[in-house]
């Protein structure tokens, strides 16, 4: 009899519920999986949370400050000179050129034939008569004029060398030498200025009785009238330099030394309200290697209008500076150069500063962020004047805060910040 089949135990748990018995392989499967699922969300949180900007600081900080005011300006010479026709008649060529050198009372110009007609010479003399007298006016005021100047030089110079004799400290502040300094600096340039107009009226003068003479003295045709030069310097122009009849007061030639040179610069009204004669000015862009020093001598007190290059109606002040020394760099400059002017309106030898990079504006206040232990803190400064670099601190800061360069619109108050140069 053949034997039966095993019967397989039964049990109450259904196939597909069966559980696969454990191994070693299938627990070290599932370790691996928990790890790296752990180390996902370790990595998300980790990115999630916010980091440190970096940033730059600056430290506040005692120093001294000037306040410029930067303009545009270009030279001119201080006195220049229009040689102009003395009597009406027919003139000869001029063959100077700009550029050439002239000396006073031996240059000749040009030759002027006078050309008189015989019923204007009763009219023509009283004229002529009459500018010899206004010649000789002038000339007398030129004279009286130079006498002023060399007394209040005089007494400048006096008052100078008495305070640059004074050698004990704190009898004198250093303001005041250099306004007594300035004084005598600019008395001399009213003593030379002086004596160039006596020079003017000496020539003028003389001009004036040559033509006077000539009409007393008609002489025979071919009588030349010599224009010569009424001062030393050189040719800036030649207005007229064809032969050509001329008629009395007509402008042949313009006269002037370059190397008595002044600044002149259109500054904006409101700025130009800040300048005072005397003021330090730094003198850029004209050519050379280094900066050059000029003082203001003169604040005119009339303005004009001034269309800008945007359109816009300004209104303008000249402003006229002497240069305090001449190098022998600045002899390269001619007249109606360009240059650039940075005039000193404010200066304070001992302020607290922070740099100008580290404030923003927000509404009406001025704010900045203070480093504090690795947080930015928003604080509201009370700020002064400043130059562009440096701005001066009148409150909500004090000396040593460091402060954020150019902050981020990423930082705000709390935020945490790290410095660029302890970043690894």
């Amino acid at each position: 009899m053949p034997d039966a089949p095993l019967e397989t135990p039964k049990t109450n748990v259904p196939p597909w519920e069966a559980k696969a018995p454990i191994t070693r392989r299938s627990l070290s499967r599932k370790l691996i999986f928990w790890s790296l699922a752990g180390a996902l969300v370790l990595a998300v949180l980790y990115a999630l949370q916010p980091r440190a900007v970096e940033v730059e600081t600056g430290t506040v900080h005692q120093g001294a400050l000037t306040v410029y005011v930067s303009e545009e300006g270009k030279t001119r010479i201080r006195n220049r000179h229009i040689v102009a026709a003395p009597v009406a008649g027919s003139m000869q060529r001029v063959t100077l050129k700009p550029g050439d050198a002239v000396k006073a009372g031996e240059t000749v110009l040009t030759r002027i034939e006078p050309a008189l007609s015989p019923l204007l010479d009763a009219r023509a003399r009283t004229q002529a008569q009459a500018r010899v007298d206004a010649a000789m006016a002038t000339r007398s005021r030129a004279n009286e004029d130079i006498e002023m100047s060399r007394t209040s030089l005089k007494y400048a110079q006096a008052n100078w060398d008495r305070v640059k004799n004074n050698t004990d400290k704190g009898t004198i502040s250093d303001t005041d030498r250099d306004t007594f300094e300035r004084e005598a600096e600019m008395k001399i340039r009213e003593v030379r200025s002086a004596e160039f107009a006596l020079k003017v009226a000496d020539f003028e003068l003389a001009q004036a009785r040559a033509a006077l003479e000539q009409i007393d003295k008609p002489g025979a045709g071919g009588a030349f009238i010599e224009v010569q030069a009424p001062v030393s310097g050189v040719v800036l122009r030649v207005q007229q330099e064809s032969a050509t009849i001329v008629t009395p007061g007509m402008p042949i030639v313009e006269i002037g030394d370059p190397t008595d040179l002044e600044i002149e610069a259109e500054i904006l009204s409101r700025d130009a309200v800040t300048i005072k004669p005397g003021a330090l000015v730094t003198v850029e862009q004209w050519g050379g290697d280094e900066p050059a020093k000029a003082r203001v001598r003169r604040v005119e007190p009339a303005a004009f209008t001034k269309v800008s290059a945007l359109g816009v109606e300004e209104q303008r002040v000249l402003v006229l500076s002497d240069f305090t020394e001449q190098t022998p760099a600045l002899k390269a400059l001619g007249d109606r150069y360009r240059v650039e002017v940075r005039v000193a309106v404010w200066h304070s030898d001992d302020t607290l500063l922070v740099p100008a990079g580290a404030l923003f504006r927000e509404g009406s206040e001025w704010k900045t962020f203070v480093f504090d232990a690795g947080h930015a803190r928003a604080v509201v400064v009370k700020a002064g004047r400043t130059d562009g670099k440096l701005t001066q601190v009148l409150g909500g800061l004090k000396k040593g805060d460091e402060v954020l360069m150019h902050p981020p619109d990423t930082v705000r108050d709390g935020t945490s910040v790290v410095k660029r140069a302890e970043v690894k």
